[in-house]
């Protein structure tokens, strides 16, 4: 018995079912036929034998479907299912060897269908009864504990408000009250989940949380449970609740769920990701995973934020090598530290280097043979490009040719430069360097026939939410220090993804086919208010803009734009088969008349000549305005 069991916990289910399982087939009997006399004559001496016959072939069938191992504090529908299957199977196989046993003499034929009744009764109405009771205790419990709750309510009244409303009446440690809910589905407004009344639509939380304060229980908190919620609708529940005082919350998605299912429900601050004026792009990645596994893979600037994210999102597509180019050693230690701890069998290389060293670059791509390469290295803090303009042209722009040039000697299948939306009509050295990095590889693409199989692609974006250099750390330190927060100007506006938007961007670059040179979009939404922004980031800690947190206006900083853009004037975009991700048609120059400009660019770079800096890439990307030459 145990042995079937596998598990003395079982023990106590396998008894009771087994038992449930003769006392169905006596009780079955009795039904039909009435009493025991009744009974006799149609059986006889076979009665004892089919009860025990009967309860044996349920206890087998049932211990091989497992039907002991569910656990009735939490018996659910599966468990339902798993009962009629499993007395189904067992009664199938019971009534065939009755059969042969007494040939079902004195049977009547409508015993075997009244028995399968009374079996799911008798199996699954202790384990429901069960969780009713516990269910019951358990509510009392928390409902004398009520004074020590949070009062919320509830924005969504979904599956995950339900999971929700079940895990704070699951014991008298639960931390929260629900006291309403609000949706926006007018087919659920006025009923009621697990008696808790969904009163109106989002944009009249105003009238319901006043209504549950005149009951006596005004709400303390508002959580969000929708799984997804577009980042316009997000910013109008934040200004609702930021006017009634309510913190404002979320449970957490599916995708915050990185280390294996929890135990309860935590609620989580909102992410600064939910304030997108859009709904985060996913895309497929199965050509993603088929295009990188088992191919030697590149990465330079490995340790930055698109770097890094990028090396552990291409060790999950198994590699046969990922190669870390990296010049900041710390950066390098770091990244290559994590792979190591969560992906130990991908082979990895992690290299100090600079992206401007031609020699050693090729002796790498020489020595490590990498058939897909992503450059991420760059300088793109603006004001710091603005203030060392050669360094950023070297590493930009000539570090970008180091690698290139190394791709089409070493055959590269593809080379993904990551590049900004700041390349468009640039008002800046880093969005200048940029394009003119952009413009490099498109010419060099052109030669690749000649020189090699390699494909060159760029690929553009907005800001990156927290990544370094970026609005979002600088607003997070400030708002630590208590304020105030600087914005340089109160109309700025600017394009925001989040890294994992980016990366998928990127990865999803490499795999599509097409032009040598051409440029990726990513179809970003509308544009975000870098003042919205700040005022969100302030009430997201419970403050409240221009009262708790400051908020000062600094003025346009040399080389920022007002907004930016996607698409040059003269390039056309057109759709591509990802959707969401747009394609910006390539702008050729001859190779020829780029070397020229390029030698003494390079030059003037080696010799801090500033100003010829500035004039020959003014000449390099002739839609480079607010060029300062002339204050220098």
């Amino acid at each position: 018995m145990l042995l079937l069991l596998g598990n003395r916990r079982h023990l106590p289910t396998a008894l009771h079912d087994t038992f449930m399982a003769g006392a169905s087939f006596l009780l079955a009997l009795y039904l039909r036929l009435g009493d025991e006399r009744e009974i006799g004559e149609h059986l006889g001496n076979t009665l004892p034998i089919s009860t025990l016959l009967c309860a044996a072939i349920c206890f087998v069938v049932f211990s091989q479907m497992r039907l002991y191992q569910g656990i009735w504090r939490y018996a659910s529908a599966a468990d339902l299912v798993a009962i009629t299957q499993a007395a189904t199977v067992a009664l199938v196989i019971f009534y065939p060897l009755l059969f042969v046993l007494n040939r079902l003499e004195g049977m009547p034929r409508s015993v075997p269908f009244i028995q399968w009744l009374l079996l799911l009764a008798l199996l699954g109405g202790p384990r429901f009864l069960y969780r009713i009771w516990r269910d019951w205790r358990l509510g009392l419990k928390v409902t004398v504990k009520g004074d020590n709750r949070i009062p919320v309510v509830l924005i969504g009244a979904g599956d995950r408000a339900e999971l929700f409303l079940r895990d704070t009446r699951s014991g008298p440690s639960a931390q929260y009250m629900v006291v309403g809910i609000v949706d926006d589905d007018e087919r659920r407004i006025g009923r009621t989940i697990r008696g808790t009344r969904i009163y109106g639509r989002i944009d009249e939380l105003p009238r319901v949380v006043s209504d549950l304060a005149k009951n006596g229980v005004p709400p303390q908190r508002a959580i969000i449970t929708y799984d997804r919620l577009d980042g316009a609708k997000m910013r109008r529940l934040l200004d609702i609740t930021d006017r009634l005082g309510l913190p404002l919350t979320r449970l957490p998605r599916l995708a915050d769920f990185k280390e294996g299912v929890q135990d309860k429900l935590e609620v989580r601050p909102i992410a600064l990701e939910d304030l997108l004026g859009r709904a985060q792009n996913v895309h497929d990645k199965t050509n993603v995973a088929e295009f990188i596994a088992d191919k030697v893979v590149l990465v330079t600037g490995a340790g930055g934020t698109i770097g890094s994210e990028l090396v552990r999102q291409i060790a999950s597509f198994k590699p046969s090598r990922l190669i870390l180019v990296e010049l900041s050693e710390y950066a390098l230690y770091q990244i290559d530290l994590e792979l190591a701890q969560h992906f130990p069998a991908v082979a990895r290389t992690a290299l100090i280097a600079d992206v401007r060293n031609s020699d050693y670059l090729n002796l790498i791509f020489a020595r490590e043979k990498p058939e897909i390469v992503f450059h991420a290295a760059a300088i793109k803090h603006v004001p710091l490009a603005e203030a060392n303009p050669e360094e950023a042209v070297l590493t930009n722009l000539f570090g970008t040719k180091c690698v290139a040039d190394a791709c089409a000697k070493a055959g590269v299948l593809v080379m993904v430069l990551i590049s900004t939306d700041k390349a468009v009509n640039p008002a800046n050295v880093m969005g200048a360097s940029k394009r003119a990095a952009e413009n490099y590889c498109q010419a060099l693409g052109q030669e690749a026939p000649l020189r090699g199989i390699t494909r060159f692609v760029a690929v553009r974006f907005g800001n990156v939410l927290g990544s370094t250099g970026s609005v979002v750390p600088l607003f997070q330190r400030q708002l630590a220090q208590g304020g105030p927060i600087t914005v340089t100007h109160p109309d700025m506006v600017r394009y925001f993804m989040t890294v994992r938007e980016a990366v998928e961007l990127v990865l999803q670059a490499s795999t599509l086919g097409g032009k040598n040179g051409e440029v990726y979009v990513l179809d970003m939404g509308q544009p975000v208010r870098i003042l919205d922004l700040a005022e969100q980031m302030i009430r997201l800690v419970g403050l409240k803009p221009y009262e708790d947190i400051k908020i000062e206006f600094t003025g346009l900083r040399p080389g920022e734009k007002m907004f930016e853009e996607l698409f040059h004037f003269t390039e056309e975009s057109a759709k591509t088969p990802v959707e969401r991700i747009w394609l910006a048609s390539p702008r050729f120059e001859p190779m020829a008349t780029l070397s020229r400009t390029l030698t003494e660019l390079r030059e003037a770079c080696d010799k801090h000549r500033v100003r010829h800096v500035l004039e020959v890439l003014k000449r390099l990307v002739p839609e480079y305005h607010n060029h300062p030459s002339e204050k220098i």
